[in-house]
C-alpha cells in the first residue's frame, strides 16, 4: 500500500511540477492583457474629440466660420500650420526663423518657475492647512484675514510684484505661488476637519498615542482631499505663467506668446497654448504617480 502511494505522488509530482509555471504564465498574461486592454481603451475613447475639433478648426477656418461671441474663424491657423510651427520650435530647419528649435530653452524656464512657485506654496499651505484644521484657535486668528486676501485676482497683484519685486523670475515665482497657494490651503483644511471622530477612537483604542494621531489618522485620511488640491493648484500655476511672463521676461512660453501676439503670429500663439496644455497634463501626471508611489494603494483620485 505504501509502495503504491509512493508510486502515485512519484508519478504525479513532475507533473504538478510543470503544469504549475504555465499557470502563473496564464495569470500574469491575463493580468497584463486586462491592463493594457484597459489603457488602449481609454486611450480609443479619448481619440473621437480631439479628432472632431481638429476636423471642425480646419472646416471652420477653410469656410470664415463666425462662432459665438463674435469669434472669427478665417484670422485662426490651420491645424496643418500650427502642427508646422510646433515641429519648427521643437527640431527647428522648417520655418527657419528666430524662434525654431528655441522650444526645450523656453519649456525649460518655465517649468522651473512652475515648479519653484507650486513647491512653495505646497510647503506652506499644507501644514497651516493642517494646522488650521486641527485648531479652532489658529483657524479664528487666520481664516478672516485669508478670506479677504483670496478673492483678490492674481492678475491684480502682476502690477504690484513689479514694482516690490521687480522684474524677472522671482516676481513669476511670486505669482505662482500666489495662485497656487489658496487652492492646497482650502482642500487641506476641508480634508483634515472631514477625518471622522470614529477614527480617533479606534486609533485610541488600538494604543495609538495622541502625538501619532497626526501622521497615523488625520494625513492618510485627508490624503485624496488634499491631492485634490494640489492638482487644482498646479493647473492654476501654468495659467498664472502666462501673465507672470508677460513682461520683463524674455525666455519662457509666456514670454514667447507675447512676442507673438506682438509680431502677429497666430500659429505660433496657438503652438505655444497647445505646448502649456500638453506642460500641463504631464506635469499632472507625473504628480500623481509621484504621490502613488509615496502613498502605496490608498485610494486616491482617478
Amino acid at each position: 500500500m505504501t509502495t503504491l502511494k509512493t508510486q502515485t505522488a512519484g508519478a504525479a509530482g513532475p507533473g504538478a511540477r510543470h503544469s504549475a509555471p504555465p499557470a502563473v504564465d496564464r495569470a500574469d498574461t491575463k493580468t497584463w492583457r486586462t491592463r493594457y486592454g484597459t489603457r488602449i481603451a481609454a486611450v480609443l475613447w479619448a481619440l473621437p474629440v480631439p479628432v472632431l475639433v481638429l476636423l471642425l478648426w480646419d472646416r471652420g477656418v477653410g469656410g470664415g466660420w463666425t462662432l459665438p461671441f463674435g469669434i472669427q474663424m478665417q484670422f485662426l491657423p490651420t491645424p496643418y500650420d500650427v502642427a508646422r510651427r510646433l515641429a519648427d520650435l521643437a527640431v527647428g530647419g522648417i520655418v527657419d526663423d528666430s524662434y525654431s528649435g528655441t522650444l526645450w530653452l523656453h519649456l525649460y524656464a518655465s517649468t522651473l518657475r512652475v515648479v519653484q512657485g507650486f513647491a512653495i506654496a505646497a510647503a506652506v499651505a499644507v501644514p497651516l492647512g493642517i494646522l488650521m484644521g486641527r485648531s479652532r484657535t489658529v483657524n479664528r486668528m487666520l481664516e478672516p484675514t485669508l478670506g479677504l486676501v483670496r478673492p483678490i485676482p492674481v492678475t491684480a497683484w502682476a502690477p504690484l510684484s513689479l514694482l516690490i519685486i521687480g522684474f524677472g523670475d522671482r516676481a513669476t515665482i511670486f505669482l505662482v505661488f500666489l495662485a497656487a497657494v489658496f487652492s492646497i490651503l482650502i482642500n487641506t483644511v476641508a480634508g483634515v476637519r472631514a477625518v471622522p471622530p470614529r477614527l480617533f477612537e479606534a486609533a485610541a483604542m488600538l494604543g495609538t498615542p495622541p502625538a501619532q494621531t497626526l501622521y497615523k489618522v488625520v494625513l492618510p485620511a485627508a490624503i485624496p482631499t488634499i491631492v485634490s488640491g494640489l492638482r487644482i493648484a498646479l493647473g492654476l500655476s501654468w495659467v498664472i505663467l502666462v501673465v507672470g511672463e508677460t513682461v520683463g521676461i524674455r525666455v519662457g512660453l509666456g514670454a514667447l506668446i507675447t512676442q507673438a501676439r506682438e509680431q502677429s503670429r497666430t500659429d505660433l500663439i496657438v503652438a505655444v497654448m497647445i505646448v502649456i496644455g500638453l506642460a500641463g497634463f504631464l506635469a499632472d501626471r507625473i504628480m500623481m504617480l509621484a504621490v502613488r508611489l509615496l502613498v502605496g494603494r490608498r485610494p486616491l483620485l482617478p
